[in-house]
Protein backbone atom coordinates (compact mmCIF):
# COMPACT_ATOMS: atom_id res chain seq x y z
CA UNK A 1 0.00 0.00 0.00
CA UNK A 2 2.57 2.46 0.77
CA UNK A 3 4.14 1.41 -2.35
CA UNK A 4 1.34 2.26 -4.56
CA UNK A 5 1.18 5.48 -2.40
CA UNK A 6 4.96 6.43 -3.12
CA UNK A 7 4.40 5.71 -6.51
CA UNK A 8 1.87 7.50 -7.45
CA UNK A 9 3.26 10.31 -5.45
CA UNK A 10 6.12 9.78 -7.95
CA UNK A 11 4.12 9.55 -10.80
CA UNK A 12 2.36 13.29 -10.26
CA UNK A 13 5.50 14.73 -9.52
CA UNK A 14 7.25 13.33 -12.71
CA UNK A 15 4.02 14.76 -14.64
CA UNK A 16 4.30 18.59 -13.34
CA UNK A 17 7.89 18.31 -13.94
CA UNK A 18 6.78 16.91 -18.00
CA UNK A 19 3.98 19.76 -18.20
CA UNK A 20 6.60 22.60 -16.74
CA UNK A 21 9.10 21.59 -19.01
CA UNK A 22 7.03 21.42 -22.27
CA UNK A 23 5.24 24.53 -21.39
CA UNK A 24 8.44 27.06 -22.71
CA UNK A 25 6.68 25.73 -26.25
CA UNK A 26 4.06 26.89 -25.67
CA UNK A 27 4.69 30.60 -27.71
CA UNK A 28 6.79 28.42 -30.76
CA UNK A 29 3.54 26.13 -30.86
CA UNK A 30 1.00 29.30 -30.92
CA UNK A 31 3.10 30.70 -33.69
CA UNK A 32 2.73 27.28 -35.41
CA UNK A 33 -0.90 26.95 -35.13
CA UNK A 34 -1.24 30.37 -36.17
CA UNK A 35 0.52 29.98 -39.17
CA UNK A 36 -0.38 26.11 -40.22
CA UNK A 37 -4.53 27.86 -39.58
CA UNK A 38 -3.62 30.89 -41.90
CA UNK A 39 -2.01 28.34 -44.34
CA UNK A 40 -5.31 25.96 -44.46
CA UNK A 41 -7.40 28.78 -44.95
CA UNK A 42 -5.65 30.24 -47.99
CA UNK A 43 -6.28 27.00 -49.61
CA UNK A 44 -2.94 24.82 -48.92
CA UNK A 45 -4.71 21.57 -47.71
CA UNK A 46 -3.71 19.57 -44.47
CA UNK A 47 -0.08 18.58 -45.52
CA UNK A 48 0.48 22.44 -46.49
CA UNK A 49 -1.04 23.25 -43.37
CA UNK A 50 0.94 21.31 -41.17
CA UNK A 51 4.17 21.43 -42.81
CA UNK A 52 3.65 25.82 -42.47
CA UNK A 53 2.97 25.28 -39.03
CA UNK A 54 5.93 23.20 -38.14
CA UNK A 55 7.98 25.48 -40.25
CA UNK A 56 6.78 28.42 -38.22
CA UNK A 57 6.90 27.40 -34.75
CA UNK A 58 10.85 26.35 -35.27
CA UNK A 59 11.34 29.89 -37.16
CA UNK A 60 9.52 31.50 -33.86
CA UNK A 61 11.87 29.12 -31.94
CA UNK A 62 14.71 30.12 -33.47
CA UNK A 63 14.18 33.50 -33.90
CA UNK A 64 13.65 33.57 -30.11
CA UNK A 65 17.06 31.61 -29.27
CA UNK A 66 19.00 33.89 -32.03
CA UNK A 67 17.79 37.25 -30.08
CA UNK A 68 18.76 35.96 -26.89
CA UNK A 69 22.13 35.00 -28.21
CA UNK A 70 23.42 38.07 -30.32
CA UNK A 71 21.04 40.92 -29.04
CA UNK A 72 23.74 43.04 -26.98
CA UNK A 73 20.54 44.97 -25.40
CA UNK A 74 19.54 43.85 -21.94
CA UNK A 75 16.12 45.11 -22.66
CA UNK A 76 15.63 42.72 -25.49
CA UNK A 77 17.01 39.91 -24.07
CA UNK A 78 14.27 40.66 -21.17
CA UNK A 79 11.49 41.20 -23.75
CA UNK A 80 12.23 37.79 -25.51
CA UNK A 81 12.28 35.87 -22.22
CA UNK A 82 8.94 37.74 -21.14
CA UNK A 83 7.55 36.93 -24.35
CA UNK A 84 8.20 32.59 -23.32
CA UNK A 85 8.01 33.27 -19.73
CA UNK A 86 3.97 34.95 -19.84
CA UNK A 87 2.13 31.94 -21.93
CA UNK A 88 4.10 29.42 -19.80
CA UNK A 89 3.19 31.38 -16.41
CA UNK A 90 -0.80 31.15 -17.95
CA UNK A 91 -0.40 27.14 -18.75
CA UNK A 92 0.96 26.21 -15.17
CA UNK A 93 -2.05 28.38 -13.54
CA UNK A 94 -4.59 26.67 -15.92
CA UNK A 95 -2.95 23.12 -15.24
CA UNK A 96 -2.92 23.68 -11.48
CA UNK A 97 -5.97 25.31 -11.10
CA UNK A 98 -7.69 22.19 -12.47
CA UNK A 99 -6.37 19.69 -9.58
CA UNK A 100 -8.08 21.67 -6.83
CA UNK A 101 -10.76 22.12 -8.79
CA UNK A 102 -11.36 18.53 -8.95
CA UNK A 103 -11.60 18.27 -5.45
CA UNK A 104 -13.96 20.71 -4.66
CA UNK A 105 -12.11 22.73 -2.78
CA UNK A 106 -13.06 26.39 -2.11
CA UNK A 107 -12.59 28.93 -4.79
CA UNK A 108 -9.80 31.37 -2.91
CA UNK A 109 -7.91 28.15 -2.13
CA UNK A 110 -8.26 27.43 -5.68
CA UNK A 111 -6.87 30.88 -6.61
CA UNK A 112 -3.87 30.24 -4.34
CA UNK A 113 -2.88 26.93 -6.09
CA UNK A 114 -2.93 27.89 -9.18
CA UNK A 115 -0.91 31.39 -8.54
CA UNK A 116 1.80 29.15 -6.94
CA UNK A 117 1.75 26.63 -9.92
CA UNK A 118 1.73 30.16 -12.39
CA UNK A 119 5.10 31.52 -10.49
CA UNK A 120 6.85 27.95 -10.40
Amino acid sequence: MIIAILGSIAAIAVLCWLLFTLAIYALPGLGGVVAGMWAYQTGAGLPGSVLVGLFGAALVFGFAQFLILFARAMWLKLAVALAFVAPAAIAGFHATLGCPSSNKMGHQSGLSIGGSGSFV
